[in-house]
């Protein structure tokens, strides 16, 4: 019996070790520096692992440990709120390989994007970039479904105005 739950639980480990790089990147959208991003990852993946027992077998996990790190996130903002202020990070710039126009192109989109209005910019990129389905994402976001396609379309037009 012992060895059935041993195997059960790296399982589920090797599972939730699988997300990583994408909860890494999801992180990264929503707390800048990266070493502030990795370290809810990291508490994304202690939470996940300690309360596997919570998670369902057969659902989404990807969108069950998105809702984990965006919890874990609001959490330490509540937490950062009652301590010190927040700086607003829009200004700061993503860096990019590639050639000179490349670059100055993925400038001005991320600039656009992170002019976003946060919970545009956390729809945008759960559906476009991390690929979750409309239901999945409002089940990370916990919004209906509506909401994510509204929301989705004002981030794509808001895109559009700045970039053109």
């Amino acid at each position: 019996m012992q060895q059935g739950r041993d195997t059960a639980i790296d399982d589920f480990a090797a599972a939730v070790a699988a997300e990583i790089p994408r909860l890494r990147r999801f992180a990264r959208v929503l707390i800048r520096p990266a070493e502030a991003a990795d370290d809810l990852v990291q508490e994304t993946v202690l939470r996940a692992i300690g309360a596997r027992q919570q998670f369902t077998p057969g659902t989404n996990l990807r969108a069950w440990l998105f809702v984990i790190l965006r919890n874990a996130r609001n959490a330490e903002l509540r937490r950062l709120r009652r301590f010190s202020s927040l700086e607003d990070e829009a200004g700061q710039a993503i860096p990019v390989s590639g050639g000179q126009e490349e670059r100055h192109a993925m400038t001005d989109v991320a600039a656009a994007f992170l002019r976003l209005p946060p919970v545009q910019r956390e729809a945008l990129w759960l559906v476009v970039v991390e690929g979750l389905d409309y239901a999945a994402a409002a089940e990370v976001l916990h919004i209906p479904v509506g909401t994510v396609r509204s929301r989705l379309s004002r981030a794509r037009n808001a895109l559009r105005a700045a970039l053109d």
